[in-house]
């Protein structure tokens, strides 16, 4: 009987569905960039952390100390 199915035609390849696929694709792809653009913003804050800490410090010092003093005319 096996040998009965051998010979009745050439197989048909169909199409694949590619719908499903191609979804998730664009769900990894959406993903990594939320993710490397996650990663240079850490990265640029990092990089200048330091600086902005000094400059929003002397800026605060300036806005709090120096001119109060030149309002109130003690220097």
């Amino acid at each position: 009987m096996a040998e009965e199915e051998y010979g009745k035609g050439v197989p048909m390849v169909i199409t694949p569905q590619m719908g499903a696929i191609e979804a998730v694709v664009e769900d990894i792809r959406y993903r990594a960039q939320l993710i490397a653009r996650n990663q240079k913003l850490d990265s640029g804050v990092s990089a200048t952390g330091l600086a902005g800490f000094i400059a929003g410090l002397a800026f605060a010092i300036v806005m709090v100390v120096i001119i109060p003093m030149f309002v109130w005319k003690v220097i």
